[in-house]
Formats: C-alpha cells, structure tokens, sequence
C-alpha cells in the first residue's frame, strides 16, 4: 500500500499554524460589526496570502495536510466502502454539507437594497439584518459532522429559505482553514453554477456560513435511479459541471474534491458545484500541493502515485469519473481496499503506464512497476457498455480518463466537444450567472420515480441507451 500521508510537522510549525488560527478566528469575530462587504476578503485573503510568500516557512502549504478527521465527509451508501470517509455511525448521510442560502444580498455602510427597506426599517434596531446569528431560524437538522452542522433554515430578512452550515470553533485551534478557504474563495464565484454563499455570521463558539438552499445531490439523484440516468440528463448535468468549472479554472482555482455528493441538484434541475474546503487558488504562492485531496474513487493515478505538481487537469480525471458513474449507474473506478487496489483498477482498463505512454511516471513518488502487474488499454465501452449507446459519449471520457495528466481535455474546450452539438448554440453564450434553463427546449426529462418536477421535452437528435429511465 502506497502510504501518502504527509510528513508530521516541526513543534515549531504546529505552533505557527496554531497561532495564525487565532489570529484568524479573532478577525473573524469582528466580521459581525463590519459593514462593508469588502471587510471579509481583507480579513481573510490579505492575511494568507502575505504569510504564504515567507519562503519555506510558509502557513499555505501545511493548509493542505488538514487531517482527514478535521473534514466533513459525506456516506456513500450505494457504492461501496471509502477508505477516506467516517463509518455510518459516526457520519450521518446527508443532503449535502453546503446545501445552502438566499438571493439578496446585505446592503453596504449607509446604504439599504429595496429589499432589505421592506422587511426591515432602519428605525428599528431590533429588526433582523444580515450577518446576524438571529436572523435566521433553523428549521431542521440535515447533517452532522466532525467539525461542522448543517441546518436547512429561513432568512427572517426576507422569508427565503437557506442552508446553515456551522462550523464549530476550538479555542486552542481557531477558525478551521478549510473553512476559511471556503469562505475567501466562494466570497468572489458567482456563477449560476456555483452554490451562492450569502453570509457569514461569527461569534465566539461558532462561524456559520449561510448558503442558497438547494434540496438535493447528485449522489441522491443518482441513487433513485439505478442502473444510469437519462443520457439527455447526463449531457445537460455534464453541460453544466463543465460550465462551473471552466469559470473557476479560468480564475485560477482548482476544486481538489469533485464527487457527487458535492454537485447539488435544484429542483429545476441545475446542477451547481459545492464544497470548496479543499480548494486552492492556483495562483497563491506555493512550491507544492498536497497529494491528500479527491476522494478515493475520484482521484487520478497521478496524484495515487504521490505527485504534488498539478494543475486544472487534477479536476478533469474527476469529471470524467462522474461523467461515467452517471451514464454507467456504477462507480467508475471503486476501490474497496486501499491505494494500491485503485490503481489496480484504473491500470486494469486504460492500461499500466510506462515512460512511453506517461513522460515522468517513473520518477512519481509511489511509482515502482514490479508492484503492478502489467495491463494493456482496453476500449472503455469494454469496460462501460452504455457509453456505446450515445453519440461521442466514448471519446469524450476517454479524453478526460487519460493517465497523462497533460493529455487530459480542459472544461472549456469539453464544452465545444461533438457530444454537445444537438444542444442549442446560445447555451455557450450565456452569461455567468445565467442557468442553461433560460434556454427554449433547455429541459429535463422525466425519470422513474423522479422527484425534480421538470416539463419533459426530448431534445430533437437525444438518444436514449438501453436499460435507462424515460
């Protein structure tokens, strides 16, 4: 077994990291009585970007080696067993950690939006107002886990329903980083295929961040629907994860954890990335990436073998593992064991790498090829039959699941593939915060049992594989 785990840390550097997560969890707290919108990107950007360009000692790159019990993770019920998730009994399955928030957004100093005159006069300082922690009810617990809750609640501002994620605060450790870089790096997306982050409220025990609520994911999704969703409903669920990534890549910040339980599904049907704990702006300073990042199932054999230099292409391997999962019903790649069994699995169809076929490998960290037996590549449809029964649907993911990390498609030019050419020209001209569902004939179809009331329209080249729902 390939053993990634990052090597502990200097006294010193845990003192470091401990003294900056008070730092930040006491900027934080003054979040609460600072009106200009600009206050939270200066709390939190400002002071990790100027410690990250101190050279080795820098605080950016320990942010990546949180331990795995500091994260919220969410069971997988249908697929198996994932090394890297808390049993059942410690993780309640749930919606999704950043089910989440409104639409409106609090004025700035001296100024109130229309909206928020409506519901709250300035004359009376007991009316609720933004980053207040009582101006929002909680309604319901949708998930627990080791460091954070999530809520479905209700604005009291505007009577919109939202999701609380609250993240629990030690007086030793501070403010979280993953929930720090969540909050910094969703501050500034705003993409209709985003999760809107409305608000952050801070006090002493606790930092909540308040997010547009979205009802489901696509791992719920695709679990009341066995055996492979509608691939009309695959392409526009694709359409749209490719769309949230292209905006994010071109600003220079990878995911690092694509999975289905971090695609929220609305109930008209769009799909919206969340989960940004372990993202990364590529653009901070930094030697190195950790290698502990994606869920197993959804990690690329680069980063399996240790490597810590990537770029967007680290996303792309995910996107074709859920591109896969949706049309095939099943995990594309789901190790039951450990590192070395994924790799296994993922050798087993596109073949076991050599210099010839991967520039590099060899000097990958984890790369030893006597502990791999050899395999030659496969057709994927070999391998995923389903992926036969649909026009381009094979080359496209053979162009994201390529162990070459260089050789993997990117999200913008996935968007001009063939596979999307019966989808109207105008969706590749929509504004960022524009849905696909803007678009005349843009529409789900109907599925067994599906719980997304959607008008059902069959786009006019759609085909339908054998064994999926109509």
């Amino acid at each position: 077994m390939c053993d990634l785990m990052p090597a502990s840390q200097p006294p010193e550097k845990i003192g470091k990291m401990k003294k900056l997560r008070r730092t930040l969890s006491e900027s934080f707290r003054s979040i609460a009585f600072k009106k200009e919108d600009s206050s939270f990107d200066e709390i939190c950007v400002t002071k990790m970007s100027t410690r990250s360009c101190q050279g080795s000692d820098s605080v950016i790159k320990p942010l990546d080696t949180i331990p795995e019990d500091k994260k919220v993770r969410v069971q997988r019920t249908q697929s198996g067993f994932d090394p890297f998730e808390k049993p059942a009994s410690q993780v309640k399955r749930v919606h999704s950690e950043n089910n989440a928030c409104i639409n409106a957004k609090g004025s700035s100093a001296g100024k109130e939006s229309p909206k928020l005159r409506r519901h709250s006069s300035p004359s009376s300082p007991t009316s609720p107002k933004f980053g207040k922690a009582d101006s929002y009810e909680k309604l319901e617990k949708l998930g627990e886990g080791s460091y954070a809750t999530v809520y479905k609640g209700k604005s009291k501002v505007n009577g919109k329903l939202v999701a609380l994620k609250v993240i629990r605060l030690q007086e030793e450790e501070g403010t979280p980083f993953t929930a720090i870089r969540e909050a910094s790096l969703l501050k500034g997306l705003k993409h209709s295929n985003i999760v809107l982050l409305h608000d952050i409220i801070h006090t002493k025990e606790t930092l909540t961040l308040v997010f547009e609520y979205v009802h489901t994911d696509l791992c719920q999704y695709m679990d009341k629907h066995p055996g492979g969703l509608h691939p009309d409903n695959v392409k526009l669920f694709l359409f749209q994860l490719l769309r949230g990534l292209s905006y994010i890549h071109q600003r220079y910040i990878l995911h690092r954890d694509l999975k289905p339980q971090n695609l929220l599904i609305s109930d008209t049907g769009e799909l919206k990335l969340a989960d940004f704990g372990l993202a990364r702006a590529k653009s901070v300073p930094s030697h190195t990436y950790s290698n502990e990042v994606v869920t197993l199932w959804y990690r690329p054999p680069d980063v399996l073998l240790g490597s810590t230099d990537y770029s967007t292409c680290l996303d792309m391997w995910g996107v074709g593992c859920i591109f896969i999962e949706m049309i095939q019903g099943v995990a594309a790649f789901p190790g039951m064991k450990d590192i070395q069994d994924q790799l296994e699995r993922i050798f087993l169809v596109l073949g076991t790498p050599s210099e010839d076929t991967w520039p590099g490998v060899n000097s990958l960290p984890h790369f030893k090829p006597d502990r791999f037996t050899v395999y030659s590549a496969k057709k994927l449809r070999q391998a995923w039959n389903k992926l036969g029964y649909v026009d381009h649907a094979e080359e496209l993911a053979s162009r994201f699941l390529q162990c070459f990390p260089k050789n993997r498609l990117s999200a913008q030019a996935a968007l001009n593939h063939e596979y999307f050419s019966n989808l109207p020209p105008r969706l590749c001209e929509l504004q960022d915060m524009s849905s696909i569902f803007t678009v005349p004939n843009v529409k789900l179809q109907t599925e067994s049992g599906d719980s997304i009331q959607v008008c059902a329209r069959r786009n006019s080249q759609g085909k339908a594989s054998s064994g999926s729902k109509h």
